[in-house]
Order: C-alpha cells, then sequence, then structure tokens
C-alpha cells in the first residue's frame, strides 16, 4: 500500500483528528455489539501513548441530517471509555466553537469522541465547508474507518483536501493489506466462497475475480439463478430473472477459463420459510418442486465444499450459504465456518468479506480462529470488485 501509515508521522502534541467506525448497535441506550470499537483501539492507543490528542469522529445510523437522539454516539463514548480504562470526552456537536474550546483545552494524550456526523446533512454530501470545518479540528488526519471508506463522504474524502498530512490507521491497514494480498499474491490455490440472497450484488465481484482465483463455491439464494441459466426447475426459489444471461454468461467464462465453478449439488427446501418449525427436506437442485423454496445448502454440498477449501491456500469468504438468521436454515453457513476455521489452522489465509459472514462467524464463536474478518460489510465488497475506494485514494502517498 503506497499510502502513509499512522507510524510514518509525527503525533506527539498534535490534535489528531482521526475518522474511526464507531456505526454499532444499540439497545436500550448501551452498545450491543462493540466488535468495531474494540478494532479502533490500538490506533487510538498509539494516539495518546505517542502524546498526542485523540479527535474521533463517525457516523451511527441513518439520521438523515436530522439530530435523533436514538443515533447519539455517547453510548460509543462510555463504551470506549471503560475498554480503555481512560475518560472519554464527549461532545455534543462535531463542528464549531463549543467543540473547538474543548479540543483546546484537552490535555496531551487525552481523548474526545464527536457526537454523530450525519446529524449534519452536509456530511453525506461531501459538503466542503462542512469538511473544512471538520480539517480545522486537527493538524494531521488518520482514517480507520475502512468500514465508509468507499464513500466519499466528508470525513472520509473531503476533509484530506483542508489538512496534511492524512493517513491510514492500524485497522485501515489491516483491511487493506489482507485483502491486497488475497487479490494480488494469494497463497495457492486460492478459493472463493460466494453467498448471499442476490447475484446482482456479486456479478462484479465474480467478474474481478475471474482471472484470480482458482475455485468458486456458491451458495446462499444467488445460486438458484445460477441453476435457472442451466435451465433447471427451482420451485418458489429466490430468482432474478433480468440476471439469468449474465449468469449463464458467468458460466461460460469460468468453463472457458478453466476455473472450477461449483454450484451447490444439494439443497434444503421448504414450503414454507416462515413455520415455526419449518417442514424440509434435502433435494438435488436439478428438479425442485413447484411449491418449494431453497433455504441453505445440504450435506453432500457442505462435504464437498470442504475438500476444496481445505487444500486451499487462500480463501475468500462472502455471503451466507442460507437464510442463516434462522436457525434451521443456519447449518449450511455455520458449517463452512467450522470448515474454514479447520483450514486456518493448517494455514491457509481466510479472510471474511464483513457483513452477514462476519456475523454468521461471530455467532458460531469462530472470529478469532480466522486469518482476518473485516469490519467493512460494503467497502470489503468493493475492493474486491476492484474498485477505488474514495477514503484510501484521499489518503497521502508515501514520498508525497
Amino acid at each position: 500500500m503506497n499510502k502513509l501509515t499512522i507510524d510514518d508521522i509525527e503525533l506527539a502534541g498534535k490534535r489528531v483528528l482521526t475518522r474511526v467506525d464507531f456505526n454499532v448497535p444499540l439497545e436500550e441506550g448501551k452498545v450491543a455489539d462493540d466488535t468495531r470499537i474494540n478494532a479502533s483501539i490500538p490506533t487510538i492507543h498509539k494516539i495518546v501513548t505517542s502524546g498526542g490528542k485523540a479527535i474521533l469522529m463517525s457516523h451511527l445510523g441513518r439520521p438523515k441530517g436530522e439530530l435523533k437522539p436514538e443515533f447519539s454516539l455517547e453510548p460509543a463514548a462510555k463504551r470506549l471509555s471503560q475498554l480503555m480504562g481512560r475518560q472519554v470526552i464527549f461532545v455534543n456537536d462535531c463542528i464549531g466553537g463549543e467543540v473547538e474550546e474543548k479540543i483546546n483545552s484537552l490535555s496531551d494524550g487525552g481523548i474526545i469522541l464527536l457526537e454523530n456526523l450525519r446529524f449534519h446533512k452536509e456530511e453525506e454530501k461531501n459538503d466542503p465547508g462542512f469538511a473544512k470545518a471538520l480539517a480545522k479540528l486537527g493538524n494531521v488526519y488518520i482514517n480507520d474507518a475502512f468500514g465508509s471508506a468507499h464513500r466519499a463522504h466528508a470525513s472520509t474524502e473531503g476533509v484530506t483536501k483542508f489538512i496534511s498530512p492524512s493517513a491510514a490507521g492500524y485497522l485501515m491497514k489491516k483491511e487493506l493489506d489482507y485483502l491486497g494480498v488475497a487479490l494480488e499474491h494469494p497463497a495457492r490455490p486460492f478459493v472463493a466462497i460466494l453467498g448471499g440472497a442476490k447475484i446482482s450484488g456479486k456479478i462484479d465481484v465474480i467478474e474481478n475475480l475471474l482471472d484470480k482465483v482458482d475455485s468458486f463455491l456458491i451458495g446462499g439464494g444467488m445460486a438458484f439463478t445460477f441453476f435457472k441459466a442451466r435451465r433447471y426447475e427451482i420451485g418458489k426459489s429466490l430468482l432474478e430473472g433480468e440476471k439469468v444471461n449474465e449468469a449463464s454468461n458467468i458460466l461460460m467464462l469460468a468453463e472457458k477459463r478453466g476455473i472450477d465453478f461449483i454450484l451447490p449439488v444439494d439443497v434444503i427446501v421448504t414450503p414454507d420459510p416462515d413455520a415455526d418449525p419449518p417442514e424440509m427436506e434435502t433435494v438435488t437442485p436439478v428438479g425442485i418442486d413447484p411449491v418449494m423454496v431453497g433455504v441453505d445448502i445440504g450435506p453432500r454440498t457442505a462435504e464437498r465444499f470442504k475438500k476444496i477449501i481445505l487444500s486451499a491456500g487462500t480463501v475468500v469468504w462472502n455471503g451466507p450459504m442460507g437464510i442463516f438468521e434462522k436457525k434451521p436454515f443456519a447449518t449450511g453457513t455455520f458449517e463452512i465456518a467450522k470448515i474454514l476455521a479447520e483450514a486456518s489452522g493448517s494455514g491457509c489465509i481466510s479472510i471474511v468479506g464483513g457483513g452477514d459472514s462476519a456475523s454468521a462467524v461471530a455467532r458460531a464463536g469462530l472470529t478469532e480462529q480466522m486469518s482476518h474478518v473485516s469490519t467493512g460489510g460494503g467497502a470489503s465488497l468493493e475492493f474486491l470488485e476492484g474498485k477505488t475506494l474514495p477514503g484510501v485514494a484521499a489518503l497521502t502517498n508515501k514520498g508525497a
């Protein structure tokens, strides 16, 4: 990565304006999952132990430019204070005279968390005036919010026009290092496991990886559009009819390039996914009963995927294998998580691409057994698509 990192810049005595990702779930006014807060701590610790002032800013939820108390970052400030064992000052806005006064009175090594950036509509509009007001709060800028790096917002892209240097924090660097190495210099065989509901969200990823991976393992609702491209009867399973031709083209390209493009050989189906308990059976996907809905991969598929995963040098996983939010249909997804953890223990580089996949791995209690679990769902997906992330591109180049 040819961008400055936090280790490349002087922090002592500096006001270090730091974009973090504290977009965390709240329940009854408390942080329900502090994974993203914990992920930011190495960068914050580096700032304060180096004698800098850590001025933290983040968004939370979608308040759409309005001040909505239920989206306040104050609970995140309290949780960060507990995790770090030191005071974190919270201020009720993210720009303005009162904020500047609090920062100026902060001692070196202190921490301030600003209120939700998205209480100002100018944040998502990347308004230059708002970006300049944010930049006024710091001497240097650190972006450690990989989960927001795919958005050109005032706090991720606009602010870098008014403050220099701009560098990557430790979490940002870790994300880019793992994903970058996977795409450019993977240990082989290189396997991509792709799932989730719709093929439309994964077409760009598949096309970008077609000349990089050795095998694709496909599951989730998106598999049924590929089945339709093979002219299988899929019952009432999820189908994106307008994407069938694209799915057919992908299958032909993979075959032409000698890439294994492996679809499920058996699937779990049910006439009613909402029934409690649901009626389920395991069938081959060639001719699914007209009243049935596919909800998960079957055991033979998991076993076939296992052989490929355990022989892999690098695995990137993005998207669940079924409707994993519902316990009866989570078996396939959790089985893939266990297999990937086993592969990791044997030296495979395992990268879980955020979002539902990260949630599934966490629910399976296997996060620590993966090489890397991304904190950025949309950002990791766009990186895998080969897109430039505005929040990364805006950082200062080394040697600049």
